[in-house]
């Protein structure tokens, strides 16, 4: 495979591209930060493993990364082709067309990155905005002395004979409730300047660094699999930020072990080939259904995603499958199968659904609600309900259910289950 002097510079325009750090990208992909920071600046030669893993990770064909500018453009105009939906253009002429036409060209693919940007942005903005608490603390307080400012401020000038000592109560109050407010100010512009790098900062929910933990892992605990790994873990762990997150951690690495014990990964990968069915194959090793399902999600190389909720419909797992877009918290769509089989545990159900984005994509979802009784006839039903979220073939003969992420940013204008207007929709 031909390997240009600037593909570095190409490995670090695509990963700028799709918003992943440096150290998010060494870690997917096997390599040290410091090694890729020397292939991002064109000083070391690129491997052909290395070149295939990155290529990978950045959801790239490695011949396009190895070929240069030309190669990259013919992929981004594909890519833009891919979420035009019924208007799809010439794709057979899509060389012809950086050929003739090589600013119109660039045009296009550089417009399908900025809508692509600008849509994570709103998502981000959107999750922030709506759920995350530490934003709301200090919007709170800031707002909070500010009415305390206004309020005194008011009676100082609507009121004109005022007593000396109630004047200089007013002044003392409106000194202390401005330092307030100038310090609630200073935490909130710290916290949204901050707000890129939560993972080194602490700012990330301790949910999210697990999550971001496994994914540089690639979801897959190796370790879990072989005698005495676990303690391989537990050091790794102890880079988590939170201790919420490390406690979280090691449930996930205690549930992965039994899961690894209960279903070895050989006996395992040949149940699934011969059946396929995670009921089937639950009852095979006699395990949970949920068991089978993180087992899929968590094969080494395993495209399938997972999520799962707890009672309450929250999501308290998220593993995302490329193009099926999972809110950072809960409020998730209602029409997911998974909220189904949460009212119906124990029965399995499966639909094949088109998420609402630009690349219209279709995934077989197949949902399953365990309950649990920890305190017997006397105790709380206890539910957990899983998603198991894979690619399908489109079946002309079977339209697919149309599914959003959340309601706020879903651009369906005739959903029956929306809890609100969407901020995407027009006069919403």
């Amino acid at each position: 495979m031909p390997m240009t002097a600037l593909m570095g510079s190409r490995v670090r325009e695509r990963r700028l591209q799709l918003g992943l750090r440096q150290a998010e990208l060494a870690r997917t992909t096997g390599i040290s930060a410091s090694y890729l920071n020397l292939i991002e600046h064109n000083r070391r030669r690129i491997g052909e493993d290395v070149l295939l893993r990155l290529a990978r990770a950045l959801k790239i064909d490695a011949q396009t990364l190895a070929a240069g500018a030309e190669g990259l453009l013919i992929e981004d105009l594909r890519a833009a082709a891919a979420s035009a939906g019924d208007e799809q253009p010439e794709l057979d002429r899509v060389e012809d067309l950086v050929g003739r036409f090589p600013g119109w060209a660039r045009m296009l693919a550089t417009q399908h990155r900025r809508i692509g940007l600008l849509e994570r942005t709103v998502n981000a903005l959107n999750d922030r905005m709506t759920h995350d608490t530490h934003l709301s603390e200090a919007l709170h307080e800031v707002l909070s002395a500010v009415s305390a400012v206004r309020s005194t401020a008011a009676i100082l000038a609507e009121t004109e004979d005022i007593e000396p000592d109630w004047r200089a109560r007013f002044h003392a109050n409106i000194h202390a409730d401005s330092e307030r407010l100038a310090v609630g100010a200073e935490a909130l512009v710290a916290y949204l300047d901050g707000s890129g790098e939560d993972d080194q900062e602490g700012l990330a929910a301790p949910q999210e660094e697990v999550e971001g933990w496994l994914a540089g892992r690639g979801w897959h605990l190796a370790e879990v699999e072989a005698e005495g790994g676990r303690a391989v873990l537990e050091a790794e762990i102890e880079a988590l930020v939170s201790a919420s997150a490390r406690a979280m951690a090691r449930d996930w690495i205690a549930r992965a072990a039994e899961d690894a014990a209960a279903m070895p990964l050989v006996p395992f990968r040949a149940a699934l080939a011969a059946e396929g069915d995670p009921v089937l194959i639950a009852r095979r090793f006699r395990v949970g259904v949920l068991a089978v399902f993180r087992r899929i999600a968590t094969l080494p190389g395993a495209v399938a995603g997972l999520v799962i909720c707890d009672g309450s419909g929250t999501l308290v797992f998220r593993k995302p499958p490329e193009g099926f877009l999972l809110p950072r918290f809960g409020a998730a769509c209602p029409l997911w199968p998974l909220f189904e089989a949460l009212a119906r545990p124990m029965s399995p159900v499966e639909a094949v659904v088109e998420p609402a984005a630009r690349t219209r994509r279709r995934f077989r979802a197949r949902a399953y609600c365990e309950p649990r009784h920890p305190a017997g006839f006397r105790g709380p039903e206890l539910r957990e309900a899983g998603m198991l979220i894979e690619p399908a073939v489109p079946d002309p003969s079977h339209p697919p259910r149309a599914v959003g992420t959340s309601c706020r940013i879903c651009p369906r204008p005739d959903c029956p289950a929306r809890r609100e207007p969407s901020i995407l929709l027009e006069g919403s």
